[in-house]
């Protein structure tokens, strides 16, 4: 039997690398919030997804009164965040049943295609934890701040880029998987869901992600956002 899908919006962060006057969630990109813009590319992919966004309790009226001055009508559940990502999740796995597929996006991740949305969560029916990664393309190297507070090589170590990728978001799990490694006690090396998962002794399967798959954290790639969306709608191509 096919699995119901969830999706667990990791919103609850102040966004203080933004420096706004509010968290980059609710920025407008083209007239629409970050979150806004986030939630459509996944109600296209998968109309009847069930969404747990998690917001800052001092926000959440504000989302509510933009949902409802934007007709922005899904089934979505509204959960308090945590002091991490991690306890954002936890707290929205309570809403979720077991035999699910859960997928965790960042909020501020609008420009996942419907196509690798859909492509994820087929490839999760079959796989207890599936992750969208793309190859780090930049020369790396391994720094390290000497006492002048500069940066300098650490000798004897390289960073082999044929091996390196960067982990993106959907990130989509069976739900009763998710839940039992969120059993764990915090870890600051839980970097993101995949590393909570993987600590329990689950392996993840891993599916190209796309380059495009902007997570905007910084004044910087907000301006990369509104460049990107600005030339797709102006060049009328596809975001599928």
């Amino acid at each position: 039997m096919k699995r119901k899908e969830y999706l667990i919006l990791v919103a609850g962060g102040s966004g203080t690398r933004m420096g706004a006057d509010r968290p980059k969630q609710f920025l407008e990109i083209e007239g629409k919030a970050i979150l806004h813009h986030t939630i459509e590319r996944f109600l296209s992919a998968v109309p009847y997804i069930e969404i747990i966004t998690v917001l800052p309790d001092a926000f959440s009226p504000l989302w509510k009164d933009y949902c409802y001055s934007r007709n922005l009508v899904c089934r979505q559940t509204l959960v308090s965040g945590g002091i991490t990502r991690f306890h954002s999740v936890r707290n929205a796995l309570a809403r979720i049943p077991d035999g699910a597929l859960a997928a965790v996006h960042d909020g501020v991740r609008p420009f996942a295609s419907e196509n690798l949305i859909r492509s994820l969560f087929a490839a999760a029916e079959n796989e207890p934890a599936v992750v969208p990664v793309v190859p780090c393309t930049d020369t790396l190297k391994v720094l390290e701040k000497n006492s002048e507070g500069n940066l300098v090589q650490v000798q004897g170590q390289t960073a082999d880029r044929s091996r390196l990728y960067a982990a993106q978001t959907p990130q989509i799990f069976w739900s009763e998987v998710l839940r039992k490694a969120y059993e764990l006690p915090y870890s600051p090396a839980f970097t993101d869901d995949a590393s909570v998962v993987e600590s329990s002794g689950v392996k993840a399967g891993y599916l190209q992600g796309e380059k495009y798959n902007l997570k905007i954290t910084t004044p910087d790639d907000l301006e990369m956002a509104e460049i990107l969306l600005s030339l797709r709608r102006l060049r009328g191509i596809s975001s599928h």
